[in-house]
């Protein structure tokens, strides 16, 4: 296989609105919003000349939110940054910062504001 085998990940919201501006504000990005025909997704943004995937909040009555099943890690510089402003945007912590091994740098879990479990992933 020459690429990563992750391309894509879609994140279930209730309430779009919301979800926009709580991931928004922890990450500090955009999110564009999309209307395909009832369907929407705000998708986060995306860098070509980046290695990674990239994915979707997306709103429809088969998408659930949940804190159970697969779990997305987003990369951060320090996952202490987000983790920082997941509360007063609506969300909760789940586990803290906690080192995977020192190779392997760190991991923190929160719980978005849908009730979604989402990690975090930073070197140091």
């Amino acid at each position: 296989m020459e690429q990563n085998m992750v391309g894509w990940f879609e994140i279930p919201v209730h309430d779009m609105d919301r979800a926009k501006t709580f991931y928004e504000t922890v990450f500090k990005v955009e999110i564009a919003i999309h209307d395909f025909g009832g369907m929407l997704m705000g998708w986060f943004p995306f860098d070509e000349s980046k290695p990674g995937a990239t994915g979707t909040l997306i709103k429809q009555d088969t998408y659930v939110p949940s804190q159970e099943g697969t779990l997305v890690y987003f990369v951060s510089e320090d996952v202490q940054n987000e983790l920082d402003r997941i509360e007063a945007a609506g969300g909760k912590l789940y586990q803290p910062k906690t080192q995977i091994s020192p190779e392997h740098g760190y991991m923190a879990v929160f719980i978005d504001s849908e009730g979604n479990r989402v990690a975090l992933h930073s070197r140091q």
